[in-house]
């Protein structure tokens, strides 16, 4: 598991006109290729009418899976253009198709390349893109009495709460970094005296959104 990498948000959709013809980029979040193709066939049904539905897609922690397909438009003016973006942005697990109603008037292969990329950037602008960063969820209990003096430290701390639990004792569940767990233990310790049991928990994925 890599340590953090780039994805887009979720579901995004963005349109411009070039030269009277739409781009409408559909973006979305892919983590294998089934689900990928399932999102470029959802948007071919959807927009089963276009002139062309050019997609690509960018999976896996060391972007094993790479596909890029130009519907129709001459070869390479279209689906490579959409990649181009996605590496240029340093994203993973991503998936774009870029949908054109034609407008009567011929780009030309360049005019093509800069409006199939110039569509996705502007659509991954639209969608947002998040960090995902490896954490370890760390879990204190405490007594009530230390809840206030704990939630205010952490709320102005570098780490992220990711849940309190209100039970005989109180549990609050902490998202931090693996190279920090040991800190993080000596400062819980540290803040109650002595008065609190810290243990590991399961690592996953904490998204943020990035500006």
């Amino acid at each position: 598991m890599l340590p953090s990498y780039l994805t887009v948000k979720g579901y995004g959709e963005n349109e411009i006109i070039i030269d009277k013809s739409r781009f409408i980029a559909h973006v979305s979040r892919a983590e294998t290729e089934e689900e990928a193709q399932e999102f470029i066939q959802t948007i071919k049904k959807e927009h089963w009418n276009a002139t062309h539905n050019c997609s690509a897609y960018l999976i896996g922690e060391h972007d094993e899976i790479q596909k890029a397909n130009d519907d129709g438009e001459p070869s390479g003016t279209a689906g490579v253009p959409i990649l181009e973006v996605l590496k240029k942005r340093k994203l993973k697990d991503t998936v774009v198709v870029v949908t054109r109603y034609f407008g009567g008037i011929k780009l030309g292969a360049g005019g093509l390349i800069r409006a199939y990329g110039k569509a996705t950037s502007e659509g991954i602008n639209a969608t947002g893109i998040v960090e995902r960063k490896l954490m370890k969820v760390m879990h204190t209990n405490i007594d009530y009495t230390w809840l206030g003096k704990l939630e205010n430290e952490l709320r102005s701390s570098i780490y992220n709460v990711k849940e309190i639990h209100y039970l005989d004792a109180v549990e609050i569940e902490t998202y931090v970094e693996e190279s920090q767990t040991d800190t993080f233990k000596e400062w819980m310790v540290e803040l109650t005296n002595g008065q609190c049991k810290v243990r590991e928990g399961e690592i996953l994925y904490l998204e943020e959104l990035k500006e």
